[in-house]
């Protein structure tokens, strides 16, 4: 009997493995730690684009823009990334006109209140620019005794008008001249004189930029005015001259 051979066995076996790719299992050779990160990087990109798809199926725009972009930074070469540049940009696009319709939206202030022994209903906006100083508000007034009316109001002293005047303004880029006057009461406000034609143009507008002469050292401004998110059924009506 040959006794050599029950220590030449595990030899040959061995050897059988290492002709198999030394995996004692017999399954493929174990992955390498570029392998195993690159694995671990797609599970992870495959798990944000499904989160991705679940913010657009419930319109959340603002969060799904957020995951496409990290998505995009963190992924750029893998399959997440390429279904993402197919609908991110309509995304963003949508996005971002809804946020910048929310904002003007945001910068009206509308109120009805009493006043005078009346009741007023108010659409009020502040100058944009300057961005600095004091604010001077447009406000679009009607009320149930004075009837309706559109002034600015700043704080005192005021605006230099002597009488009627006319400022230089612009509507959307285009020059326009608004006809105004100073109350004779001697509030810090100027009114404009032809209120109708007025908000009917700022209806159609999305920036007015209007010059003013302040009575503090006569110091000329432009104020500008982003009226394009006026509503105009949220500046309701109280009565008399509440035409709409």
């Amino acid at each position: 009997m040959n006794r050599a051979f029950p220590r030449l066995a595990p030899l040959a076996l061995c050897a059988a493995w290492l002709l198999a790719g030394c995996s004692p299992q017999g399954g493929a050779p174990a992955p390498t730690a570029e392998q195993q990160q690159a694995q671990a990087q797609a599970a992870d990109a495959a798990r944000n684009l499904d989160t991705y798809r679940q913010l657009l199926r419930i319109g959340n725009d603002e969060m799904a823009v957020s995951m496409g972009k990290d998505i995009l930074k963190r992924y750029p070469d893998s399959d997440a990334a390429k279904e993402v540049h197919k609908t991110l940009p309509a995304i963003e696009q949508r996005y971002t006109a809804a946020s910048e319709k929310s904002r003007l939206a945001a910068l009206w202030l509308y109120q009805v209140a009493p006043m005078a022994g009346g009741t007023q209903s108010t659409a009020t906006i502040e100058n944009s620019q300057p961005a600095d100083g004091e604010r001077v508000r447009l406000v679009l007034r009607r009320h149930t005794a004075w009837g309706q009316s559109v002034f600015l109001y700043g704080s005192k002293p005021g605006f230099v008008c002597r009488g009627n005047c006319t400022l230089a303004a612009t509507v959307d880029g285009k020059p326009v001249r608004i006809k105004a006057f100073a109350p004779s009461t001697g509030e810090p406000a100027l009114m404009i004189r032809d209120d109708n034609a007025f908000i009917a143009m700022l209806r159609k507008a999305k920036k007015i930029g209007m010059g003013v002469t302040l009575v503090d050292g006569e110091k000329k401004q432009t104020l500008v005015y982003e009226v394009g998110g006026f509503d105009p059924a949220k500046w309701v009506a109280v009565g008399k001259g509440s035409k709409k």
